[in-house]
């Protein structure tokens, strides 16, 4: 740690303070001793991805499975548009709800939801007729998603300096991603030899005691007005503004920063793939072992795709920030078609009509190693693909309070996405449908994102860029 700590030091002092801006920042000493350790925005942000190793990427071990770990997906998927369209609503206020209430509150009121979902599938488990109860704690947690996810995105971006930002979503979403990655090792290790279309009690008793764990991590968290970057500059001051200025802010940062918009689509598209990935894919046409291998993988890859395109691309500062931005366009927009097309050649051999468990793919079986790879690339678009996202809005600012904005909208219009797209599913729209729409939405996407790509994106982030 101690030599992560000092590199990250190393990479924040390679600008000079004359290049951050025409304003001289204040800047402050950082503390001492075990201080220094503590308040080490490397640690913080670590922190924050164990939060969400343990609720969010339990979550995504057990969606990644197909149907939530289920014979028959129609819960999961009803639940799934219950939960995405809490979210979409909630999280357009969750980045006011953020600057009030402080990330920390707001972290722990978003992880206790994860709890809740989980222990619904154990229920269906013992009582095959609760599938009410995964709907309605679907609706629930997409109300403390928003809350989780607003206060995570406003911090992650705000504690590096501008020569740090991708490195730290990389940092961070490798930690979060382990979660996934530990949960379905966990979920296949304890199903390899089963036989059952369905994961056993014991998977989702464990899911749950980890969600349990992450709901008190937050307690152990600094402030972020008491986080001092590797720079010398503090995060953020103490607000106390009034809920009534907070909801104008909203609107504020529609009309200050219009280039936003541009993103819409592409934050649109930034959930909506999974449904395909999930349940029409890995859920429809593999074993149950097989798709605890696929969901391995998959998680797995994304570790690998965070950091190569957060630390070798997005902060590679011997590039200017704009060059960086236009390559890491050029990366995102090619894997979309290189997987797409890929999967294409495997979507067209199958229907829901056609798909049995007599039919699906073991993990030994000769045609598997090639549709594995595919969930590989799969995890290293999705990861390129949210990295990149957050990178886009932490180049618009360094300001906390304009990210929870920023974060709020990136989550509650992805959410839109996911809501139809999940209840799609759940009405049985075919397959193929589903694969050309996620298709279509993610290129154009990256399209519409490009303008703001070329306009907004400066070298680095000027005074006036930076609070509502």
């Amino acid at each position: 740690m101690s030599n992560a700590l000092a590199e990250a030091e190393k990479i924040g002092g390679e600008r000079t303070l004359e290049d951050s801006g025409s304003q001289r920042p204040e800047i402050f000493e950082r503390p001492k001793g075990w201080r220094r350790i503590y308040y080490h925005p490397v640690l913080q942000v670590s922190l924050l991805g164990l939060v969400c190793f343990m609720c969010p990427g339990m979550f995504n071990a057990l969606s990644g499975l197909g149907g939530g770990g289920q014979v028959k997906s129609t819960d999961q998927a009803n639940a799934s548009s219950a939960l995405y369209a809490t979210f979409a609503f909630f999280g357009f206020f969750s980045g006011t709800i953020n600057n009030v209430l402080g990330p920390r509150l707001t972290l722990m009121l978003g992880t206790w939801g994860y709890s809740l979902y989980i222990a619904s599938f154990l229920a269906v488990n013992i009582k095959p007729n609760a599938g009410d109860f995964v709907v309605v704690s679907g609706a629930v947690l997409g109300v403390c998603a928003a809350l989780l996810w607003t206060a995570q995105g406003s911090l992650m971006m705000a504690y590096p300096t501008e020569a740090q930002k991708g490195t730290f979503i990389g940092i961070f979403w490798a930690i979060f991603n382990l979660g996934g990655v530990v949960g379905s090792a966990v979920a296949l290790g304890q199903n390899f030899n089963s036989t059952a279309g369905s994961v056993g009690n014991g998977t989702y008793i464990g899911f749950l005691i980890l969600t349990l764990i992450g709901v008190f991590i937050p307690l152990f968290m600094a402030n972020p007005d008491k986080i001092i970057r590797t720079d010398g500059t503090r995060v953020v001051q103490v607000r106390h503004p009034s809920w009534k200025a907070e909801f104008f802010s909203l609107f504020i940062a529609l009309k200050t920063d219009p280039w936003i918009v541009l993103l819409f689509p592409m934050f649109f598209a930034s959930n909506y793939f999974y449904t395909w990935q999930f349940n029409d894919y890995n859920g429809a046409i593999f074993t149950i072992r097989a798709r605890g291998l696929n969901n391995f993988v998959y998680w797995t890859s994304q570790i690998f795709g965070s950091l190569f395109i957060g630390y070798f691309i997005l902060d590679r500062n011997q590039v200017r920030r704009r060059v960086r931005a236009f390559v890491g366009w050029t990366l995102v927009f090619a894997m979309v078609f290189v997987v797409h097309i890929w999967a294409y050649f495997y979507q067209r051999t199958y229907t829901r009509e056609t798909v049995s468990p007599a039919t699906d793919i073991d993990i030994f079986a000769k045609s598997y190693p090639a549709h594995v790879w595919l969930m590989i690339f799969y995890g290293l678009l999705d990861s390129m693909w949210q990295t990149f996202a957050y990178w886009l809005m932490g180049a618009m600012s360094n300001d906390l309070a304009k990210l929870a904005v920023f974060t709020g909208f990136y989550k509650s219009i992805q959410s839109c996405g996911a809501a139809g797209v999940w209840r799609a599913d759940g009405v049985g729209l075919p397959y193929m449908n589903i694969f050309i729409s996620t298709w279509v939405l993610t290129a154009a996407g990256m399209l519409f994102a490009f303008p703001m790509v070329y306009f907004r994106v400066k070298d680095h982030t000027e005074d006036e860029d930076e609070g509502l």
